[in-house]
């Protein structure tokens, strides 16, 4: 096991695969038999993994099984969904409680949990009690695409390790700092990237795209890195990587020799890049949005863009936080932009529910 190696393995069998790629790194000889593992999945929205949201449920059960065949049976599966969903619901629509079951593991919903204060170099952030109290956390985001950050990976799947006030007060700082400051307060002993199915556009799923690879390491920032290179960005593209490695969470990617592939590359194709969200952003005018809300417009101008229409759209979009008592002319999407002449309200509103106000402005 090499600190700033990536341990690549393909294929389309994720318990199997799971099980070869922690037998060959044999993570057991550095965790202590009495320790507190806790694994922090994407489970971002109650949709099965195979919308490539969420973490598949089959890639849990194979580490959950090596661990407990390495004797290790001190375990929990914590998550926290976005401030639009229930984590309770994605639970039970990923699988999750099936497997707490069968393996008499707890199920911790970070929404219900309370948090303490942490501060880092003077930044105070909230953290959910349960994330600071266990003795070694495996964190296991899904390769995909964001709507506001270009992809979300391994630093910033710990946002869900934060109350939902606290995800709402990160789109308000910006969102890039926090995430790689959160990440000097939550450390990751040991990241599994789901890079089976995920969607290169869009956080919440619904583009699905088949990678058959399984991506592990243990440093956040060197595998964010070469992530991003995979889905076509220079890590400089996505801030946080860069500010996290510039405050000693980790290091980016510098050649690829750091890639160790523990399998032939057979029949995976290579993933395709994809700028749609910034093609679909240039409608928009956004000011401190939460991702739930931004996600749902974006989706909105991804169906007209389908349809062929989205061309016609001359009135401009406003969204987020920001906009807050500020009256203007043209449609604001979400309750925090009421005083626009038109709104659609919610928080946050359904892809519908925009779609169906768009469509009437053509």
């Amino acid at each position: 096991m090499v600190k700033d190696k990536i341990y690549v393995i393909y294929g389309n069998k994720p318990k199997e695969m799971i099980h070869d790629a922690l037998s060959e790194l044999q993570i057991e000889n550095y965790i202590k038999k009495d320790a507190l593992i806790g694994i922090k999945p994407n489970l971002v929205v109650a949709k099965p993994s195979t919308s490539g949201a969420t973490t598949s449920p089959e890639l849990l059960e194979g580490t959950i099984d090596y661990l407990k065949s390495k004797g290790f049976n001190n375990i929990i599966v914590m998550e926290g969904s976005w401030v639009g969903d229930k984590t309770s619901r994605a639970f039970e629509v990923c699988g999750y409680t099936k497997i707490a079951e069968k393996y008499d593991i707890p199920l911790i919903d970070l929404q219900k949990d309370a948090y303490r204060v942490c501060d880092i170099e003077g930044m105070q952030i909230n953290v959910c009690e349960k994330a600071l109290e266990v003795d070694y956390l495996i964190n296991m985001p899904v390769l995909k695409g964001h709507c506001q950050t270009k992809m979300t990976c391994a630093l910033k799947n710990l946002k869900g390790c934060i109350p939902n006030k606290e995800k709402r007060r990160f789109h308000t700082m910006g969102l890039h700092k926090p995430i790689a400051y959160l990440n000097r307060a939550v450390k990751s002993d040991l990241i599994i990237v789901d890079g089976l199915v995920g969607d290169l556009n869009f956080e919440e799923g619904g583009n699905p795209v088949q990678m058959d690879r399984i991506i592990l390491g243990f440093d956040p920032v060197l595998v964010d890195s070469y992530v991003a290179n995979l889905m076509g960005y220079d890590e400089k593209e996505i801030p946080y990587i860069k500010i996290a490695e510039q405050i000693g969470v980790g290091n980016c990617i510098a050649s690829k020799e750091q890639v160790n592939e523990l399998n032939e590359n057979n029949n995976t194709q290579k993933i395709p890049y994809s700028r749609e969200i910034e093609k679909l952003s240039k409608y928009v005018k956004e000011k401190d949005a939460c991702s739930a809300c931004y996600g749902s417009l974006i989706h909105a101008l991804a169906r007209l863009d389908e349809k062929g229409i989205l061309r016609r759209l001359k009135t401009k979009l406003f969204i987020g936080q920001g906009y807050k008592g500020i009256k203007g002319e043209g449609i604001g999407v979400g309750n925090c932009t009421r005083g626009f002449t038109q709104n659609v309200p919610g928080c946050p509103p359904t892809a519908k529910d925009i779609l169906e106000v768009l469509e009437k402005n053509l």
